[in-house]
């Protein structure tokens, strides 16, 4: 069964239940962690995942809300025994400061630790991340304060489709990136410079022709309202659901 499950779905500012914003796309051959902030270790548990099971990271942007808990699920790793390779996708901009912050940890002297290893993206459109039988991972730019990325997942059999957005401003790269997805997970932080509002959102989806718009990496004050909804209903005519803590997808059913 392929399944996306959402471990994290709010903005950089958290609250109990609401994490920061991370993703778990797991197929028959593949466990693929996009993200890694907040406690990653503590949301794979409570969606019943072994840590270990993790094959893939891909890390979008050097920004604490998506990468802080980069450091905690390795050692934690480490210490319940993981012995086989784990890979880990960004940008060169991304990974140089991921292998820094780890040297602060001095992590090259911790014994018997498993084997890390580092893959570039390129920085420009559609590149590819990573592939095999089942899946096939790309990425486009996406427009932030520092270099970031959105994702284009791509699964066979069935030619299903979900994108997602990260933290962007509208960008015709991920409209582009986004055409005719089944899935178009966008944030909807608010119009505010690097990121998009709900609105916005709506505006890429529907002028991608994508089926069902999740909105993800939003306040977690407006899970009290429907304000958001209703903005995006304003303009986009398809499916409109907000993402959620331990939220999962059956992605074979879409």
């Amino acid at each position: 069964m392929s399944e996306l499950i959402v471990l994290g779905s709010a903005n950089a500012v958290t609250s109990p239940g609401h994490a920061n914003t991370h993703l778990l796309l797991s197929t028959d051959n593949k466990r693929v962690l996009i993200d890694c902030g907040t406690n990653p270790v503590v949301q794979l548990q409570e969606a019943g995942c072994d840590i270990n099971s993790v094959t893939d990271i891909i890390l979008t942007h050097m920004h604490p809300d998506h990468v802080s808990g980069f450091p905690i699920l390795l050692m934690d790793m480490w210490l319940t025994g993981r012995k086989h390779p784990i890979n880990v996708y960004g940008l060169s901009f991304t990974l140089e400061r991921i292998e820094q912050m780890m040297s602060l940890y001095n992590w090259h002297e911790w014994p018997d630790f498993f084997q890390v290893n580092f893959f570039t993206i390129p920085s420009g459109k559609h590149e590819l991340v990573l592939q095999d039988n089942d899946l096939k991972i790309i990425s486009s730019p996406a427009k932030h304060f520092l270099p970031n990325i959105c994702l284009r997942m791509e699964l066979q059999p069935g030619n299903k489709n979900i994108v997602y957005s990260c933290d962007t401003e509208p960008s015709l790269d991920v409209q582009d990136l986004a055409q005719a997805a089944d899935i178009l997970i966008h944030e909807a932080t608010g119009n505010l410079p690097g990121h998009s509002s709900a609105l916005q959102a709506a505006e890429i989806a529907q002028n991608a022709g994508v089926k069902t718009l999740f909105l993800i990496h939003y306040p977690v004050s407006d899970l009290t309202n429907e304000t958001q909804l209703k903005e995006a209903a304003n303009y986009y005519s398809g499916k409109i659901i907000r993402a959620v803590d331990s939220m999962r997808i059956n992605l074979d059913n879409l």
